[in-house]
């Protein structure tokens, strides 16, 4: 571990997940010694790796998007297979084909299943009988997961711990910049007042929603982004409904998934889940939008539609709220395809941007990182460094 006023290997910009990940692997699978992660927030995955359903993928989500299906089913074993402490198996998870509106049919929802080679069967007749029949075609069991992000969080925090990554919190970076000894520079605003510029050889902008919002340099991405203030009800379920997560698709779109992290489960619509809507634009904060929201929760409204297909939830008690700045990629708003956003800033050299839409996009991330070729610093030139900037 290297002092902060010291030139770094890699900052990294975002404690989320994606942030957090990054950082184990640079320093476990790239011999990256001085690495400082920045994170706004009082603690690790506390914004979007938190606010959202907690669902790991298995391809189901995805019948208009092949690839998205796919990626998600190669991913969701390794998943498991990392992070076992804060994977949720433990509970039923039905999809059902609305009868009506639907951009998919029954037949085409298990063919498309057996073409991503996803686990399918029909429903039970008990499980049936929850479903308004004239408003739904079909129901199946499938396979499909949710995750703890506390758990997740407590892995990061001791995962970075080990191996010696400065996690510096309430820091809020300001602007990338190009230094005149060629080093990246990061400029921070603490939450004691205090300012401060970092040098680096790399930096990672892992900010999700806050990916174009830099002063210096930074000219943004390149690929155009739509964010959306969202709202995911926290719900305590009714016995009829224990023990089980559900999807509607796909028009009618609504699901109920396990929230490990509080012990509910969220309830999220397609009609009323977003609030608002824009297109990304820098000098428009989403998240200066996000704290400034009154956040009058639409839960009613989504109980009142969803009940018409599922009749238990009217039974439902309304716990909370989760609001978020949900991000995406313009060019996947026609067919609900999230793959990795992974941009190389040519106007900064060693400067990199990644949003990924889903969690299991990290090994889509970790597979691009596998490509590049990275050099950190060698002790020579770290020395250089502190008699040039001394």
């Amino acid at each position: 571990m290297s002092p902060a006023n010291e030139r770094q290997d890699a900052v990294i910009i975002g404690g989320g997940f994606y942030g957090a990940a990054i950082a184990a692997y640079l320093a476990r699978n790239r011999g990256f010694r001085h690495i400082v992660l920045l994170e706004r927030e009082a603690g690790l995955l506390r914004h979007a790796s938190y606010n959202n359903q907690a669902r790991v993928h298995n391809g189901y989500h995805y019948p208009r998007s092949f690839t998205t299906a796919f990626r998600s089913r190669v991913n969701l074993p390794r998943f498991v297979k990392d992070w076992p402490q804060a994977v949720r198996t433990d509970f039923t998870k039905l999809y059902a084909i609305a009868a009506r509106n639907s951009k998919v049919t029954a037949r085409q929802f298990e063919r498309f299943c057996k073409e991503i080679d996803a686990a399918i069967q029909p429903a039970t007749i008990a499980q049936r009988k929850l479903f308004e029949p004239r408003l739904i075609e079909d129901v199946f069991q499938v396979e499909e997961y949710a995750f703890d992000s506390t758990q997740l969080a407590s892995w990061a925090a001791a995962e970075l711990k080990a191996y010696g990554v400065q996690v510096r919190l309430r820091s809020q970076v300001t602007g990338i910049s190009r230094g005149p000894d060629e080093a990246l520079r990061v400029s921070v605003d603490a939450a004691d007042g205090h300012k401060e510029s970092l040098a680096c050889r790399y930096v990672f902008n892992c900010t999700y929603s806050g990916l174009n919002h830099f002063k210096g340099d930074f000219a943004g991405v390149r690929t155009g982004l739509r964010q959306e203030l969202t709202e995911m009800a926290l719900m305590e379920l009714p016995p009829a409904l224990e023990g089980l997560g559900i999807t509607v698709m796909d028009g009618p779109f609504f699901s109920l998934m396990p929230f490990p992290a509080r012990g509910l489960h969220t309830l999220s619509h397609v009609r009323y889940t977003p609030h608002l809507n824009w297109v990304d634009v820098n000098g428009v904060n989403p998240y200066d939008k996000l704290d400034q929201y009154p956040r009058n929760t639409r839960v009613d409204r989504m109980v009142r539609d969803v009940g018409r297909y599922l009749p238990a939830v009217l039974d439902a008690r309304y716990v909370d709220s989760l609001f978020e700045v949900k991000t995406v990629l313009m060019k996947n708003e026609g067919d609900d395809g999230r793959p990795i956003l992974f941009q190389k800033h040519s106007e900064l050299p060693g400067c990199y941007s990644v949003l990924g839409g889903k969690i299991d996009n990290i090994y889509d991330v970790l597979e691009k990182l596998d490509e590049e070729h990275f050099a950190p610093l060698t002790p020579g030139e770290i020395a250089r460094y502190r008699v040039i900037n001394g």
